[in-house]
């Protein structure tokens, strides 16, 4: 065990909890459920910048994504550029719509209550549908966070795996658990700016060490970015999941002002840039400096163990907590997502019958923090659970196929109906799950392209063939397009 790592990851855990602390004081002033769920919609754009991408960037690109190129080459960088491509488009055509739009829908604070809202709709099934793919989806995207910091803690300290889930998910729940949403944007924020600094250090000191012989060994393959079509498409597909991705999108809702998005859109995508490009580049010179290693892939180490490696340990332990800082910060936005979902849309709507007041919704709220990670933890402890790059695969082609063609057509197509937004939605996310289940693994196209598509042309279809929708809604899209603030 080497103690001034230790040091540092006590020090930055403690700096994490403190904020929360902070947050749940300052709540005593200014509480509610828009407050804890929606941090009152007063995020400026720099926190919003960096809480929506560290939030996004879990630990996968810092371990699943290095390793995926590390062990497959070139080819897995269409990922980073479908990604890439996918967050820029969703700050400029969503951004600004969605916040005004949720804000003429009766001033929504989550995505399924948006979407009931915004067809004026008295029915909750559109919320539940939501809330159940929320809990399903988010379960499985916090495990994947949970065992980043269990291998972590694991691999650099030797600390028991177990337990070192354990630690992790006591941090990342209590202080979500306490701050709610301003305690999230702004704990994710300071870890959006340690990622940014790991992941440009990082590759620049190893780049000095680099062996280049190497390169001339590995395979043709390996250095050919266009070696197979299915990387191509599939790693372009990524870049559907943002525009339904909640705890990514509901970001845009929180912006204090429309005119701020630009601002804020720029430095999100600049931060996005860097970081997507330097994690490709992390696990090229980590494949030419490491070399070939299994225990390295079935790790996803290259990151930890190329930090480990070069820097003395005090540096290497701050370092390293930016791979806790990006498992962190993606994991409690998906634990607050998941719990506005059923506060807001199952709680309060449906079992107290709208009579729950804002400190039982926020207590609610709380406890499916807790049961989601505890579920979590023991989906991550199981060894059949996957790697983490793939548990972040399916939550991801999970939410961008039921969502992304839904909220899309939310916000430009006048003539869609709740109808088409719930048979969009369903038919999204079981195309999603029966392609990934039956036709992945032999077709190489991964699950989002079909399950998004899909979703698509089910809307569009059901909304054509439901009664238009009522004066009542035309006006609210109209009032949207018209909102300034």
């Amino acid at each position: 065990m080497n103690y001034a790592e230790v040091a540092v990851f006590v020090i930055y855990l403690l700096f994490m909890l403190g904020i929360g602390v902070y947050f749940f004081v300052k709540s005593k002033s200014a509480g509610g459920e828009k407050a804890y769920f929606l941090g009152s919609r007063k995020m400026g754009p720099f926190v919003t910048a960096l809480s929506a991408g560290a939030s996004d960037m879990s630990a996968w690109v810092l371990m699943g994504l290095p390793t995926s190129v590390y062990a497959a080459g070139l080819g897995k960088m269409w990922i980073a550029i479908g990604l890439l491509i996918g967050y820029t488009l969703s700050w400029i055509f969503e951004a600004k719509r969605l916040r005004n739009f949720s804000i003429c829908a009766n001033d929504s604070i989550t995505v399924p209550q948006y979407l009931t809202n915004r067809f004026r709709s008295s029915s909750k099934l559109l919320q539940i549908m939501c809330a159940v793919v929320f809990l399903i989806a988010y379960t499985i995207y916090a495990a994947s966070s949970i065992k980043a910091c269990g291998t972590l803690f694991n691999k650099v300290i030797g600390l028991d795996t177990t337990l070192a889930m354990i630690i992790a998910a006591v941090v990342i729940v209590s202080y979500t658990f306490l701050g709610g949403f301003s305690a999230v944007c702004w704990t994710d924020f300071f870890q959006g700016l340690l990622i940014l600094g790991a992941m440009l250090i990082a590759p620049i000191f190893a780049v000095s060490l680099v062996d280049f012989g190497e390169a001339s060994k590995l395979s043709a393959d390996y250095w050919n970015p266009m070696a197979s079509w299915q990387d191509i498409v599939s790693g372009l597909g990524w870049g559907l999941g943002y525009f339904g991705m909640p705890h990514i999108i509901v970001r845009f809702m929180s912006l204090r002002s429309s005119k701020e998005i630009k601002k804020s859109g720029t430095v999100a995508v600049l931060w996005t840039t860097f970081i997507l490009a330097f994690a490709a580049i992390i696990g090229i010179v980590g494949r030419l400096y490491l070399g070939e290693s299994e225990e390295v892939v079935e790790g996803s180490l290259v990151f930890v163990n190329m930090v480990r490696n070069i820097f003395p340990a005090l540096m290497a332990g701050l370092l390293l907590s930016a791979v806790l800082a990006a498992s962190m910060s993606t994991a409690d936005s998906q634990l607050l997502a998941a719990s506005s979902a059923f506060a807001a849309d199952v709680y309060k709507p449906v079992i107290r019958k709208e009579k729950a007041t804002d400190k039982e919704m926020i207590w609610a709220g709380r406890v499916v923090v807790l049961i989601i990670a505890v579920v979590a933890m023991i989906i991550a402890l199981n060894p059949g659970a996957g790697s983490i790059m793939s548990m972040v695969e399916n939550a991801w082609g999970l939410f961008g196929a039921a969502f992304g063609p839904v909220i899309i057509l939310s916000l430009y197509w006048r003539r869609m109906t709740f109808a088409g937004a719930s048979a969009g939605i369903f038919v999204g996310a079981i195309v999603d799950v029966l392609w990934y289940a039956l036709l992945s693994s032999k077709t190489g196209v991964y699950e989002i392209i079909p399950g998004f598509a899909a979703g698509l042309i089910a809307t569009v279809v059901i909304s054509l063939a439901s009664p238009a929708p009522g004066k009542e809604v035309e006006k609210l899209f109209d009032d949207a397009l018209e909102l300034k603030d």
